[in-house]
């Protein structure tokens, strides 16, 4: 045999030594299973919660704004000074509205005098028409009846104009205390007891009434921060589980150590629909709910809109079976006949004759093997559903990766994930 048939065959043989290898490995990597995180169903103690975001407002906040156009000759208070109850707030230019009450006084004293006249008046015109009266009485000769006629209508006349000024002295008086009420309102003072935490204006300039819009007319805002609510924003699949006096942790961005107990004081009944644009650029609409939580114990120093999180508590249960959210999965699944029951041989296999369905569950594994099995999930904690069917406690479970999970088979090959490298690489 030549060297270089001797060289061809030892080449031919390594190859044919390393296909061996390499076919050997992948079988038997293939037949390890699929590498998964093993746990033990257990007992633990869950909280259902509900977190929002929102803002920090008081309960009682009272925007202060101005009834009449003038401008503004006083401030009396700043930003953050804290007033009383009919404590002088703003003054506003007087002079034109004192005026109109001068105005409107002469008036009503012009038309009382005119209506002293218009009374004068009448009685004369009623004496003359009892002497017509008395004198037609006493013979027909004594009058005529054109006379008597004529006395009757300037009586009738003389007491209509008694009554007209009698409606001008009213309407002028009306006028008068409209020109007052004007007045009044030049001087403001504060409606309730606070705190100033908005002050919008500075002396000389010009207040207008907000009719149209509050901003514009907006001089002050006074807030009662004896009570302060956080306010939150809850998506509509999330309200319908909150309910009047659930505890809350409420969480400011200003006091990132602290953490706030509260109650839930309402919850509201009409949504608010916020215009949001998803990834591919079309327009939707978020609806959100406003809920209200009472702080119980707020900080001194806090302040309206300041941002805050709140973690809502729905529902608690102590211990209870539970499945960490990650093994829970849904797949296409014919029900085996007694397939939840305790008492079912491993090695039943009979199948129940109904429509396949989707179904929530976790692999089951025994044996190195993993099997799906449905399961009924109750409420849902930070990291574990609640289990009220279909395991026994200390079962083992297929419980991650995520990736794993999805892409697991019902009857797959599984092994335990080495957890010791994942330890380390974290420490």
């Amino acid at each position: 045999m030549s060297r270089g048939m001797k060289i061809g065959l030892g080449l031919g043989i390594l190859v044919l030594a390393g296909g061996g290898v390499t076919a050997y490995k992948i079988n038997a990597k293939k037949h390890e299973g699929t590498e998964v995180r093993l746990q033990k169903v257990g007992r633990r103690d869950l909280v259902s919660a509900v977190t929002a975001s929102g803002t920090i407002e008081a309960k009682t906040s009272v925007d202060i704004s101005a009834d009449i156009t003038g401008r503004i000759i006083k401030i009396a208070v700043r930003e953050g000074d804290v007033v009383h109850k009919g404590q002088f707030l703003i003054q506003i230019d007087p002079a034109q509205y004192q005026a109109a009450v001068d105005r409107a006084q002469g008036v009503v004293s012009s038309t009382q005098a005119t209506l002293l006249q218009t009374r004068a008046s009448r009685d004369q015109a009623q004496r003359a028409w009892s002497r017509a009266q008395q004198l037609t009485k006493l013979g027909p000769n004594l009058i005529t009846q054109e006379s008597a006629e004529q006395a009757q209508t300037a009586y009738e006349v003389a007491q209509a104009n008694l009554e007209s000024m009698q409606a001008q002295l009213d309407q002028s008086r009306a006028s008068l205390q409209e020109a007052r009420d004007n007045l009044s309102k030049t001087r403001l003072i504060s409606p309730i007891s606070g705190r100033v935490v908005r002050l919008a204006v500075e002396e000389g300039e010009v207040a207008v009434p907000g009719t149209f819009s509050k901003d514009v007319g907006l001089l002050l805002t006074i807030a009662d921060l004896s009570v302060i609510l956080a306010k939150v924003q809850v998506d509509e699949t999330d309200v319908v589980r909150l309910s009047a006096n659930d505890s809350v942790e409420v969480t400011i961005d200003a006091y990132p150590d602290t953490t706030f107990l509260g109650r839930v004081t309402k919850v509201s009944h009409s949504a608010k629909l916020t215009p949001t644009q998803t990834a591919s650029g079309s327009n939707d609409r978020a609806v959100d709910f406003d809920v209200e939580v009472t702080l119980d114990a707020p900080p001194q120093d806090i302040r309206p809109d300041l941002s805050c999180t709140a973690r809502i508590v729905t529902d608690t249960r102590n211990n209870v079976l539970s499945i960490p959210i990650i093994a829970l999965t849904v797949r296409d699944h014919e029900r085996l006949l007694n397939e939840n029951d305790s008492s079912r041989a491993p090695g039943d296999t009979l199948r129940r004759r109904d429509h396949s369905k989707e179904a929530e569950g976790v692999f089951v594994v025994r044996d190195g093997q993993a099997t799906f099995r449905p399961v009924k999930v109750g409420i849902a904690g930070d990291e574990y559903f609640e289990v009220t069917d279909g395991l026994r406690d200390g079962e083992t479970i297929a419980a991650g990766t995520y990736q794993a999970i999805r892409e697991l088979k019902d009857g797959a090959r599984v092994r335990a994930a080495d957890t010791t490298k994942k330890a380390t690489a974290e420490s």
